[in-house]
């Protein structure tokens, strides 16, 4: 593809586990900035409570602070997280805004115009104007064991790494019932209300939705769902077993169709590339493709083969979002949206 956002399989496997493909294959040098340049979000969290702060992340390490951090700069996902939760950030890096300036389906319910945004696609990060920030902690999201920080660019690393500590919640080979977890203790450390009834219905709410999905699963246990992803040239084909969303909804009982081990094998385990003439190789009755704004939208597809599969032209497919915002108002209706879909799908595959 084009753009993949990645070099090497691990990096560009953790894209495809939706086949999340398409966010820019070199990273941002140090100076790069085509983001918002000022917006001013004064990063006060009411909640949080004056003494030392603390909190051990997904990699094993330790942040330790005098007072809770008020300067937080996070990527655009966790920043949109921990927003549901009543803890705003100063800065953001990441997809953020459309080229029409409205929120990038990444931001969620984040202001984007009371935030600074350093780098308004994946792997920007403007060192200069993160520094003029005064941050005190960087937040983001890790797709591997090496606890490699997402979006960070790799050639200004360690330039970053210097201005503020890190914490990094893991989204790799796991349910997303334990991310989930993990940025509500980290917004509950940052003094999120999390006892907030918005908080408490959404948890809920979640927790109603899981068991739609799972109802739905054992009622139709025949309707096999594709995850896909859409490129010029290729169409991404995931696999289960790195993805947060796919490894969850898996575990409730969703058929998933599967790429062949071979085919996973060249991407690290997570995804199968297919031309477009291929596109049909896997039959399926339900397709979930990636929403990011970094791929073609199923509206968007002229490929003949796309349009002749039997789930697209009945009418069954539905968006997935390979990047979720943790927190639970804003996977509820991932889990919603699965399971509408399984019940009321036809037998085409």
């Amino acid at each position: 593809m084009s753009n993949a956002r990645a070099l090497h399989p691990t990096r560009r496997g953790i894209l495809a586990a939706g086949g999340a493909l398409g966010l820019g294959a070199v990273l941002a040098a140090c100076g790069d900035d085509d983001g918002r340049s000022d917006g001013s979000g004064d990063g006060s969290n009411s909640n949080a409570t004056s003494g030392p702060w603390s909190f051990k992340d997904d990699r094993g390490t330790t942040v330790k602070l005098d007072k809770v951090p008020a300067n937080i700069v996070a990527f655009t996902g966790a920043a949109a997280a921990l927003h549901d939760y009543g803890v705003q950030v100063k800065g953001v890096f990441g997809p953020t805004t459309t080229k029409d300036g409205k929120p990038d389906v990444q931001a969620g319910d984040l202001d984007v115009d009371k935030v600074t945004v350093l780098g308004n696609e994946w792997g920007k990060l403007n060192v200069e104007k993160y520094a003029s920030l005064a941050p005190e902690v960087l937040i983001t999201t890790t797709f591997d064991t090496a606890g490699t920080l997402w979006s960070v660019p790799e050639e200004s690393k360690d330039k970053i790494a210097k201005l503020a500590p890190s914490v990094a919640i893991s989204v790799f080979d796991r349910q997303l019932t334990q991310p989930l977890q993990r940025m509500w203790e980290l917004a509950e450390s940052l003094g999120g209300d999390m006892k907030a009834k918005k908080v408490t219905d959404a948890k809920a709410a979640f927790d109603k939705a899981a068991a739609r999905l799972r109802a739905a699963a054992k009622a139709r246990p025949e309707i096999r769902v594709l995850a896909g992803s859409a490129s010029p040239d290729l169409f991404y084909v995931s696999g289960t077993n790195l993805s947060v969303d796919l490894e969850y909804f898996k575990a409730l009982g969703v058929n998933f169709v599967e790429p062949s081990e071979a085919a996973k094998k060249a991407t690290g385990g997570w995804f199968e590339s297919l031309s477009w003439e291929n596109v049909d190789k896997y039959p399926a009755d339900v397709i979930i493709m990636d929403d990011r704004a970094s791929t073609i939208q199923p509206a968007d597809i002229t490929e003949g083969t796309w349009k002749k599969l039997p789930a697209v032209k009945a009418g069954q497919v539905i968006a997935r979002s390979p990047e979720p915002i943790l927190s639970y108002d804003k996977c509820t209706p991932l889990l919603d949206n699965l399971a509408e879909a399984i019940e009321n799908a036809k037998k085409v595959g």
